[in-house]
This record gives structure tokens, sequence and C-alpha cells, in this order.
């Protein structure tokens, strides 16, 4: 559905853009819907179109020999100029997938804009509403009609890049991670291996020392006992003392001691 004005370029600029104005006021009315809620009043006049937000707003001019075309385009560029804050959206700034403030994104929120179309009577003649006749305003080029109705800076164009700049950083993180698990992996297989713990030695009950001999001793020579108990110079004093004890008993006997 387009809504369309024929401009013969006999009024003042102002006059259009008055125009623009006044659809952009009509298309915000509201009205009560049949479940309760709030509806644009324009709906219940026109069928409903698939598109989001206000429908366009088509100008055909017919300058005739009223005016030449430098005059013409200069009239054109007036009224895409005033009426800017009409049919250019609202930009969303939002940075979505991004990291860095370089990479900040948005999009223009078309909700409350009236896309605005211009054309000439002569171009229409000459090649038929399907050709690309048509000059949407913010877009720069004469375009088809299907293409100038066409939001490319909105909420789709936007979602598509943060997409892919979701997965291009989801690769580099992923990349990432395969890098230090292979360099982890390399510092393992370099590393010597971890020496095997000695193994446990029974402690001498007397002194505290290993019952196989001093501390830096080698073990390889040195036997533990049978008993595992006493440590060697343990088991030579009590030795000795056992000895010099027999000893004595032998020559003195077990004599007792006077008082």
């Amino acid at each position: 559905m387009l809504f369309v004005e024929v401009d013969n370029c006999t009024e003042p600029s102002e006059t259009l853009e008055a125009k623009i104005e006044r659809y952009l006021r009509y298309f915000r009315l509201t009205t009560k819907s049949s479940v309760g809620g709030e509806t644009p009043l324009w709906r219940t006049h026109y069928r409903p179109s698939r598109r989001d937000g206000h429908p366009p707003l088509v100008f055909v001019f017919n300058p005739g020999t009223r005016i030449g075309p430098q005059a013409l385009k200069n009239r054109m560029n007036t009224v895409l100029k005033n009426t800017r804050q009409v049919w250019s959206g609202d930009y969303q700034a939002d940075r979505g997938y991004a990291v860095s403030a370089s990479e900040r994104d948005g999009y223009y929120d078309f909700t409350d804009a009236i896309p605005v179309l211009f054309t000439t009577l002569d171009r229409l003649q000459a090649g038929g509403p399907h050709a690309p006749v048509w000059w949407r305003c913010g877009h720069g080029q004469w375009e088809p009609l299907p293409d100038a109705l066409d939001n490319p800076a909105d909420h789709r164009a936007w979602q598509a890049r943060d997409t892919a700049r979701r997965a291009r950083y989801d690769e580099e993180r992923a990349q990432r991670e395969r890098e230090s698990e292979r360099a982890e992996e390399e510092r393992w297989a370099t590393r010597p291996p971890e020496p095997e713990p000695a193994p446990k030695v029974a402690s001498c009950e007397r002194c505290g020392l290993p019952t196989t001999g001093p501390v830096g001793q080698d073990e390889a020579s040195v036997a533990a006992p049978e008993d595992g108990w006493l440590c060697p110079g343990c088991r030579t004093a009590c030795a000795d003392v056992y000895q010099h004890s027999t000893l004595r008993q032998a020559l003195f006997g077990n004599r007792r001691r006077g008082k």
C-alpha cells in the first residue's frame, strides 16, 4: 500500500513538507482495537501492510515546462533535507558482541518513520512502476520499488553483522584455547620426570634414626636388622652395655653392695 501525492510544482516546497508532517500525525493516531488494546487508526481504513512502521508515502513530481531539471532537483533536495526527522528513523547505539569501542555498532529503528519516496511522471511513463524509478529518502540512488521500500540499515542488518562478529570471536577464543593446550602439552613433554620417592625406612625406637644406619649412609650396603626396632648405633651401645655387665659378673659375681 502506498499513499501517493502528485506535485505539479506550483506550490512552495514548504507546502510539501507540511503535508509530510500531517501524514506523520495521522499515522500516529490510535483507536481501541476489537480486543481492547490500542491500534493505529489508519489500519481501520486500510489493509494492514506486511511491513513494520508507517505506510510509505510517494511523491510523483510533474514539473512539465514550469521548472527546469536543476530547479526540480533543488526542490526535491530541499524537501528531503527539511523532513529528515520524519523518514530517517531513530538510531539505536548497541555494542552487541563488540569487544572494543572501535567496533561499536547500531541500527536504525523505523517504527515511527515514514518511508518517503520520490519519482517523476516522465520516469514512470518511460520505465513503468517496476523499473528503478524510485528515490527513497536516505538511500541515495534510484531503485526498484521493493528495494526502495527495504530498510537495509535496520535491526536485521545489525543482527547479521553481530552474528558474524560473535562467530569470529568464538573461533578466535577457541583457537587461543587450542594453542594454550598445545603449549601445555609441549611443556609437560619436555619436563624431566619427577624422582620416585625413597622407600620408607623404619625409625629406631630408641633414638628415632633410620634402622638401616645414619642419615646419608649408603642404604644398599647396610641391611636392615632382623628385629627392625634399633638402628646399628643403638644396637652396638646396647651390646656393649650387655657385655660389660656380663664381664663384671664373671669377675666379681653378683655381690650385693654394702650400705
